[in-house]
């Protein structure tokens, strides 16, 4: 990430002026729980933390003041902790957590605040959170998944599926662009599973999560096998040049 528009690199000082320049306060939300066979329990915490840098720097080579803060790196993820390596929060803590770094944000003068969400977990949680927090510290806050608010942008790079899905040719990909150290290239031959969560009828505005033990023997939703490092990097250019447009509309704030 570019030192000049990460939170945890720059002085007080420097964010004091940030926020009276009116900067963004970009901040990435993600989780840690297992990635299949294959890919390290981290995946969610580097692609949001990516995207948002990537954005980020869009933003600030076009001359807006933007910062980004550290990955809230834990987020609900009920549905992966029969595999293991999962760390998971409630609600309740996790808005919490959520509501303390945008305060934090807004009491530091910051009047803009995206929360980029990179796990889906979490994606109905952040958007009750955006809703809640601007109106309790009266600023503007924003909400989104990356891979939601880009709708088919993802579709012409992949082979086998048309966006994100779990530990799949998506995120597979974007891992070998980022963190190679990641992966466990023996692996990949295991690395595949069903192309969806929900049973049969099912449609994709009905919610009912279930754990991904019964869904998944591998713990893939999708298949890593066609993830190449190519794929990975055009998947991180695409989701930052939508998103950073998408960011830089002032009616949107």
């Amino acid at each position: 990430m570019d030192q000049t528009t990460e939170w945890m690199r720059l002085t007080a000082a420097e964010l004091n002026a940030r926020a009276a320049a009116g900067a963004l306060v970009i901040i990435p939300v993600a989780s840690l729980e297992q990635h299949g066979p294959h890919l390290a329990t981290g995946v969610d915490i580097l692609c949001a933390t990516a995207v948002a840098a990537r954005t980020a720097a869009i933003i600030a080579a076009a001359g807006e003041p933007v910062v980004v803060t550290p990955c809230i790196w834990t987020g609900l993820a009920e549905h992966h902790m029969e595999f293991g390596g999962t760390v998971t929060l409630d609600y309740d803590a996790f808005a919490a957590v959520i509501r303390g770094v945008v305060r934090s944000a807004a009491r530091c003068g910051f009047k803009r605040v995206m929360l980029l969400n990179g796990h889906g977990g979490n994606a109905e949680a952040v958007a009750v959170a955006a809703s809640e927090l601007a109106t309790e510290f009266g600023i503007a806050v924003a909400a989104g998944t990356y891979w939601h608010m880009i709708g088919d942008a993802f579709a012409p790079i992949l082979e086998a599926q048309p966006s994100v899905m779990h530990a799949c040719e998506a995120e597979t990909s974007m891992i070998m662009a980022i963190s190679p150290a990641s992966i466990r290239r023996e692996k990949l031959a295991e690395a595949h599973g069903p192309h969806t969560t929900r049973v049969e009828g099912q449609p994709s505005a009905l919610y009912r999560r279930r754990s991904f033990r019964a869904i998944s023997e591998s713990g893939v939703i999708g298949d890593a096998r066609l993830a190449t490092v190519e794929k990975g990097e055009r998947l991180l250019d695409t989701a930052a040049e939508r998103i950073a447009a998408m960011l830089r509309n002032p009616a949107l704030w």
